[in-house]
């Protein structure tokens, strides 16, 4: 199976970032979070990918060219017709096609053009934003057991707000920190799709997560895997540097590939 990956917003919720490169290429420890996601999937060996490019989509297109070099040593003798000897090389079995998808179409457009890459097969489908240590196989499992349309991921993220009790006085009478229990669920990506949903997309300004999965779930055609383990988005700088932390600290939690 082929692992579609959402690459061509704009991120601007993250612009401090994202004016000087794409958010799938904002880097986590020395790698792009991209990379990241890839090394999941990978673990659980899957390596095509289709990358669904737009803003900026030149860096992408420049690091993937430029990967293999970077990831092994290399003599170049200028003795010999300035021959390239590789000596080693630590990258990884990844077939990565990567598609200009343009500037402006929302996710639906995006899935909509890479569709003949995927030869009318099931496909996984996830955002070039955000890390998990979601388990791969058993998500497929639990999508082929339904056999719904689509299969997404949810998570409960944790809850950014105290809740308070109070008297009409203003006497807070309790006081207590949101629990993640107390979060609804949310899309966290890490999709399983059967390639009928791409029918459900209109155009190049179809939302995704509107029209798509809304007539999935009408149908009946759409399942959620709970994942209760962790997931982070990479929205906001602080969600970046928060997710640098947890890496340099060597406990990555989604870092399954080196437990």
């Amino acid at each position: 199976m082929k692992v579609v990956i959402l690459a061509g917003g704009f991120g601007t919720r993250i612009s401090e970032e994202s004016h000087l490169r794409p958010k799938p290429m904002v880097e986590i420890g020395d790698k792009p979070i991209l990379w990241h996601i890839m090394k999941l999937y990978s673990y659980y060996g899957y390596h095509e990918f289709v990358i669904c490019c737009g803003y900026k989509q030149q860096m992408i297109k420049e690091w993937f060219a430029d990967y293999y070099l970077h990831s092994s040593d290399i003599t170049f003798d200028f003795t010999q017709e300035n021959k390239m000897i590789v000596h080693n090389n630590i990258s990884e079995p990844w077939k990565v096609t990567l598609v200009d998808t343009g500037l402006n179409p929302m996710t639906g457009g995006r899935i909509k053009r890479v569709r003949e890459h995927l030869n009318g097969e099931p496909f996984f489908l996830t955002y070039g934003d955000g890390v998990s240590d979601a388990n791969i196989e058993k998500l497929l499992e639990f999508h082929k057991k339904g056999g719904r349309m689509a299969t997404l991921t949810t998570v409960q993220p944790m809850g950014r707000f105290g809740a308070l009790d109070l008297l009409e006085d203003g006497e807070i009478t309790n006081f207590k920190e949101k629990k993640k229990e107390d979060s609804g669920w949310i899309n966290a990506g890490f999709m399983v799709l059967e390639p009928e949903i791409i029918d459900l997309i209109q155009g190049d300004d179809t939302v995704f997560e509107k029209y798509p999965l809304e007539e999935a779930a009408r149908r009946g055609q759409l399942d959620a895997y709970r994942h209760n383990g962790f997931w982070q988005c990479m929205d906001t700088l602080n969600e970046k540097k928060k997710l640098e932390e947890m890496w340099q600290s060597g406990n990555a939690p989604w870092r399954v590939w080196d437990r």
